[in-house]
């Protein structure tokens, strides 16, 4: 039988500024450790730490820009765009410009506080 998520659960988020992280799927929410699916709202010049994550994640920005930071540089992605980070390598992410940014995040497998390995 399929399960249905009538709604989100609000995640603490980290860096210098609040976002709104909310978990509709994942190890909070639906006690899924396979993947998780989150909308993110990001304000103007939020940075959060880096990080060198055990899981890859997919990111589509819906509204304002993302800029992801990696080691050899950073690519800025704009509403209608997609990246993907993966497992292993050092990321960081921002929100850089005027509006913030809105953005769907899919972590396989599910997003951790263990698994995440931000720097500190």
């Amino acid at each position: 039988m399929p399960t249905h998520i009538p709604k989100p659960t609000i995640i603490q988020s980290t860096g210098n500024k609040p976002k709104l992280i909310e978990e509709f799927i994942g190890r909070v929410n639906s006690k899924t450790e396979a993947a998780s699916i989150a909308r993110m709202t990001s304000p103007s010049g939020w940075v959060e730490p880096g990080q060198t994550p055990e899981f890859d994640e997919y990111t589509l920005v819906l509204k304002g820009m993302l800029r992801v930071t990696f080691r050899d540089g950073s690519i800025d992605v704009g509403a209608g765009e997609a990246i993907i980070a993966y497992q292993g390598e050092w990321v960081q992410y921002s929100t850089p410009g005027a509006d913030g940014a809105e953005y769907i995040a899919i972590c396989l497998p599910a997003f951790s506080p263990d698994s995440v390995h931000r720097d500190s």
